[in-house]
């Protein structure tokens, strides 16, 4: 290692994690002020936040920023259906689901499709905000997966053994997106989870890592030769850089010839449009022949859904085949309609019907 950058890679770290916690302190007062003003307005005319009403009318709101709201309402809460602790799960659905967010994303922000949506199938639904950075306020805190990926999968499996003691299962599923995919896996591979994990939905899933940011690197490998600076050891999230196609992490997840862990039922879905998993057959990976893997690209059968990074969160056609996959039988039709990117939502049908802040102004055709 570097002197430089085992010297200062660290100290700068910390000095750049503790000029946020200082900006937070000044601006405590000002994001007080405007919690209290943001709990005055009525956000579900402006934000569908899928609450019990919501949920008592069976309507999903299938977009990717659903879980905004909420989080606004309620910051650092868990939606309506989720972490219901100390109640047994469904007799048909045993099974308790962790959902598993993507980085900067949290237990609430990602999750206004998926919460709601299981829920309402039976399922008993648990989520986190894993790897935010230490001593964080709201609503830095809000941001999830900052940590090294090893540290957010110690945490996810402390959240499993909870969620275990809460409900009295023997195993839980996981449905993942993006850094969200890899986390849970690290964990049972390495970490003493094999046997926990039953069915794992990966949304987005990178498990060969991305290229997206290849361009970053010649700039990265100069600040390391000339000032001995790891980058990878200097910005905040300290996940971003063992995500990148060729990094020690992917490696070492990679190993015994291949991502997987035998005894669970994988579910990868990916999008050719993914900006960020590059390319997106690194999602794709065949699995071994002790493996139980199916592989699945949201755009085969239906190039009307141009869903992305975000929008595969949001799309209706990839929610049918995170619950299919989840039942273990196709239980659900998947649909394959227009749906945007970056929402992932059915053009002007967000909710199977128009959003309430502009019904009003929509034809009938559509409400």
């Amino acid at each position: 290692m570097n002197v430089l950058q085992g010297r200062w890679g660290r100290p700068v770290s910390d000095a750049v994690t503790t000029g946020i916690r200082v900006g937070q302190a000044i601006s405590a007062p000002a994001l007080k002020l405007g919690r209290a003003a943001m709990s005055r307005l009525p956000l579900e005319r402006l934000v569908e936040i899928g609450d019990e009403k919501q949920q008592a009318s069976n309507r999903i709101v299938y977009d990717f920023f659903s879980g905004i709201g909420p989080e606004l309402a309620d910051p650092g809460g868990s939606l309506p259906g989720a972490n219901r602790w100390g109640r047994p799960c469904d007799p048909e659905h045993p099974v308790p689901v962790i959902l598993m967010h993507g980085t900067a994303g949290g237990a609430q922000t990602n999750w206004g499709t998926y919460v709601p949506l299981l829920t309402d199938a039976g399922f008993s639904v648990f989520t986190l905000t894993y790897g935010a950075l230490p001593g964080s306020k709201w609503p830095i805190s809000a941001l999830g997966g900052m940590a090294r990926i090893e540290d957010s999968a110690a945490e996810f499996g402390d959240f499993v053994k909870r969620v275990l003691a809460s409900t009295g299962a023997d195993q839980v599923d996981v449905v993942g997106h993006s850094q969200g995919t890899i986390v849970p896996n690290y964990w049972a591979k390495f970490l003493g989870g094999q046997g926990t994990i039953r069915r794992y939905v990966s949304l987005a899933p990178l498990w060969q890592g991305t290229s997206a940011l290849a361009r970053a690197r010649p700039v990265a490998a100069e600040l390391q030769e000339r000032f001995g600076i790891d980058v990878g050891a200097v910005i905040p999230c300290q996940a971003l850089p063992q995500m990148m196609e060729g990094s020690h992490f992917i490696e070492e997840l990679n190993s015994g010839g291949g991502p997987y862990v035998p005894g669970i039922q994988y579910t990868n879905i990916s999008t050719v449009h993914d900006e960020l998993v590059r390319p997106y057959t690194s999602g794709q990976v065949p699995g071994g022949p002790d493996d139980d893997v199916v592989n699945i690209v949201l755009q085969d059968g239906c190039p009307r859904d141009f869903s992305d990074h975000l929008g595969i969160c949001g799309s209706p056609r990839a929610a049918a085949m995170v619950i299919n996959a989840l039942e273990g039988e196709d239980v659900r039709v998947v649909p394959c309609r227009l749906v945007s990117p970056f929402f992932g939502s059915p053009v002007l049908r967000r909710t199977g019907g128009a959003p309430e802040f502009i019904r009003s102004l929509t034809p009938s055709r559509i409400s």
